[in-house]
């Protein structure tokens, strides 16, 4: 496979599409506030509850908001196992904007840049903390989607602003208002430093749990066929 280097990018991405899905809710209602009040023509790409939550945030069914199964022409699967793991998903979030390719892709998808990610997972490490978690309980709450989320964005830093922690609204709400809208290459490169950490870290747990689980303990948690 041979990768293609970039060489042109922009310093100020105007954040014009960002894809929420977050567990954990804490700032939300700020942060939207905040991003409409610096863009507001801004989309907001959603799944389940956080789709839920925003549409109150904004008083009700917004052109500001969009499910991620109406975007993408698929409907959520049973339980909310995918989501958003879909082409135009990930083609938005990896498209590079001086990619003359790229952009046919876009064009021959129906897809659309997608200029941020806001993205925290399923509570792994205190699912598995409490008492009486067993190894199913840490199974489902792996999260599959929100890491490929994150991951992606964090690489395409050179055009996509991945947002793993609260913490940083605020500061993102008040760079976005300093710059019209968008977000300079300095910001985007410390959310990616971050995003990539967050990952490893969620990883990291995922692994040890596993690892000091012993095999015995799959046979009984379940009824083996």
């Amino acid at each position: 496979m041979s990768i293609t280097k970039v060489g042109t990018i922009d310093d100020r991405v105007r954040v014009k599409t960002v894809l929420v899905s977050v567990f954990d809710k804490t700032g939300l209602e700020p942060l939207v506030r905040g991003l409409l009040a610096s863009v507001p023509d801004i989309l907001f790409l959603s799944t389940g509850g956080t789709y839920t939550a925003i549409e109150r945030l904004l008083g009700g069914p917004s052109p500001r908001l969009r499910q991620v199964s109406d975007y993408t022409g698929q409907p959520e699967t049973q339980g909310g196992l995918v989501k958003t793991l879909d082409f135009k998903i990930y083609l938005g979030l990896l498209t590079e904007t001086h990619n003359p390719s790229h952009r046919a892709d876009l064009a021959r998808t129906g897809a659309s840049p997608i200029d941020a990610v806001v993205c925290n997972l399923y509570p792994f490490a205190t699912v598995v903390a409490a008492p009486g978690a067993d190894l199913e309980d840490a199974r489902g709450n792996i999260d599959i989607g929100g890491p490929c989320m994150i991951r992606a964005s964090a690489k395409n830093f050179i055009r996509v602003a991945p947002v793993v922690d609260p913490a940083d609204y605020p500061g993102i709400a008040s760079e976005l208002a300093a710059h019209q809208g968008a977000l300079p290459l300095a910001a985007r490169y410390r959310l990616a430093q971050k995003a990539f950490a967050h990952t490893a870290e969620y990883d990291r747990a995922i692994a040890d749990y596993l690892a000091r689980t012993a095999p015995e303990s799959v046979r009984g948690c379940y009824t083996i066929g």
